[in-house]
């Protein structure tokens, strides 16, 4: 399979990177410095990037748009067990958006990051 990268502006990358490695498991690949770090759980890398600074994801659109966290659209991370992920995630003070839902595919809940980036936890039905 190969790797997938997604970006994510965050308001303070050292955050970030304890937020996805001390409750997700990801791992950091690369922090070079205070703006920006790459984290990576199996084929997924997040690149993770202050919303300014010197670096390509940080420049304002010719609209005059700047990048900002937050929004709807989001990473999704398969889990075997949801309730004891999100009892887990409650005790460690973590910030999630909804209830567990349950659809056809099975069973979803969505986190967020320090800086309000959703991540969604995601059961397959059995």
């Amino acid at each position: 399979m190969a790797t997938v990268k997604v970006r994510y502006i965050v308001d303070d990358v050292a955050s970030a990177v304890d937020f996805y490695t001390r409750n997700l498991g990801f791992g950091v690949e690369f922090h070079p410095g205070p703006g920006f770090a790459i984290v990576g759980r199996d084929e997924l890398r997040l690149l993770l990037s202050a919303p300014s600074g010197p670096g390509g994801a940080a420049q304002a659109m010719p609209d005059g748009r700047v990048p900002q966290p937050g929004g709807w659209n989001r990473i999704q991370l398969e889990v075997v067990d949801l309730d004891a992920e999100v009892a887990a995630l409650r005790e460690a003070g973590v910030h999630l958006r909804n209830d567990v839902v349950i659809g056809r595919g099975g069973k979803q809940i969505l986190v967020e990051d320090p800086s309000g980036n959703p991540v969604e936890l995601f059961e397959p039905a059995r």
